[in-house]
């Protein structure tokens, strides 16, 4: 079996031919044309190997009870910290090479050429560039800012994301944030331009039509709610029932429902014809509900002759019945926990995201885990236990790629936030078994279509030896 170094040699010399020109096939696996796991077989997007270095695939790590002996000690990739180390500063081996990727959001706190050389020296594999923020000249500043660093680097190569609004209902810019209290009246109105103590505008026209009394009004995601108790012919009235504060282009929805706008929207095309020009890797899709928007952006690339692939955010309720065939006609999907948690019951979050990886698996299709993972670190050096879990378990369910939001478009630790997330990553990857998700059922169905009625009496023989082995030892 090849070491990682020797794959890092032959990823060198390739590199050239992914960079963000519109070739690059894969970047969440740059590896996988080298270490693909054994059932996998789409050449196109491959999700990637839980191999981590070629020490730690000799042995298990351990019994399950009692520790381990001295011919069973585990080489990990990396130094275990000490009691006066701090999270993100251990001594990364280079040969370990980290499989899930992580997407940075390039905004304020990292839009410089120094900081975009940083991100790619930390970790950042893809740099995402939010729509819903920026103009088209910003964003054309940080795509030759990757590819010059694409062109200078020798062993790492950085994919651009362009992320489209989408049909996003937000309120209008105020001069000051808005102190909204428990029980306090607001308004929230068609009319632009507006932005007094009681009330702010929307930019949505049929924001009047959409809402009724009695619905529930979440501003980011929840972090603050409004009671709908009535509306005029160009206003809202709400009662606020958790407050915060407002401030300018907050994404509003409504629980339980989905605004009634076309996936794609203007704004949308005029920044998917920039990626075009610009030649992107990838474009995220916001608030895609069924597979016709995907088959139209895709027929608009080939039209084109756009390389560039499309993944679908799932992030609306609408979307959730036609989850199959959505991801079947995309390149791959993003879990958007923000608003799927705003539009539908927030526990049930947690098993969508295990839903959507496992179909993204089934239909060899990779999958990025989004929103909130490292929140804390926006304003906090160190991340809360609990967003250190989140980044673990999405990489024990398989997700391809974990992305950070504002942790690194405007929050004040991006560097280091990079460097938590992928310390998690690698960490967790060395303690999952090689192959772990295999689907054994597969293997069956191959030995009876050809015939195999002896390997499944082989493998029944062996799995009977394993488990009384097992229960000897234990």
């Amino acid at each position: 079996m090849a070491t990682i170094n020797n794959m890092s040699t032959r990823m060198c010399r390739d590199h050239r031919i992914l960079s963000s020109s519109g070739n690059l096939s894969d970047v969440f696996v740059l590896e996988s044309r080298f270490r693909k796991r054994c059932f996998f077989q789409n050449s196109k997007f491959t999700v990637r190997s839980m191999k981590v270095s070629g020490q730690n695939q000799t042995r298990k790590l351990a019994s399950s009870n009692g520790p381990l002996t001295a011919s069973e000690k585990v080489s990990y990739p990396f130094e275990l910290l000490t009691n006066n180390q701090t999270l993100g500063k251990e001594n990364i081996n280079p040969i370990a090479r980290r499989k899930t990727k992580i997407v940075c959001t390039i905004g304020p706190s990292t839009s410089s050429r120094e900081m975009i050389w940083k991100l790619a020296e930390t970790g950042m594999n893809v740099a995402r560039l939010n729509m819903s923020h920026g103009d088209h000249a910003s964003h054309k500043k940080t795509i030759d800012l990757v590819k010059e660093y694409n062109a200078q680097s020798d062993d790492n190569v950085i994919a651009i994301m362009l992320d489209t609004k989408g049909p996003e209902v937000r309120s209008g810019d105020v001069p000051q944030p808005i102190t909204l209290k428990e029980g306090q009246e607001f308004n929230f109105t068609i009319k632009r331009g507006v932005s007094t103590e009681d009330t702010v505008s929307v930019n949505y026209d049929d924001f009047i039509n959409d809402v009724e009394a009695g619905d529930m009004l979440l501003v980011d995601g929840g972090m603050m709610s409004l009671s709908v108790k009535s509306k005029t012919k160009d206003a809202v009235k709400c009662v606020v029932v958790d407050g915060g504060e407002l401030k300018s282009r907050r994404h509003l929805n409504v629980r339980g429902k989905s605004a009634t706008l076309p996936s794609i929207t203007d704004k949308d095309w005029e920044d998917i014809k920039f990626g075009v020009d610009k030649q992107v890797d990838f474009y995220a899709v916001s608030f895609v509900k069924d597979e016709k928007v995907v088959h139209e952006l895709k027929d608009y690339l080939t039209s084109c002759n756009a390389d560039i692939q499309v993944i679908v955010k799932i992030e609306s309720a609408d979307s959730i019945p036609n989850l199959q065939s959505i991801i079947s006609a995309s390149d791959g999907a993003m879990v958007a926990r923000g608003d799927l948690g705003a539009e539908l019951p927030i526990e049930d979050v947690p098993l969508l995201q295990e839903d959507i990886i496992r179909r993204c698996h089934n239909m060899q299709k990779p999958v990025i885990v989004a929103t909130n993972m490292l929140e804390s670190m926006i304003d906090h050096p160190t991340p809360t236990r609990a967003e250190v879990s989140d980044i673990a378990i999405a990489v024990r369910e398989g997700a391809d790629a974990v992305m950070l939001s504002g942790e690194t478009a405007h929050g004040k630790y991006p560097l280091k936030a990079v460097k938590v997330m992928h310390t998690v990553a690698l960490r967790t990857e060395s303690s999952l078994p090689f192959n772990t998700t295999a689907p054994t059922h597969n293997v069956y169905k191959v030995c009876i279509e050809r015939g195999g009625g002896l390997l499944i009496l082989v493998f029944f023989l062996l799995h009977i030896q394993v488990v009384w082995t097992n229960r000897i030892r234990f």
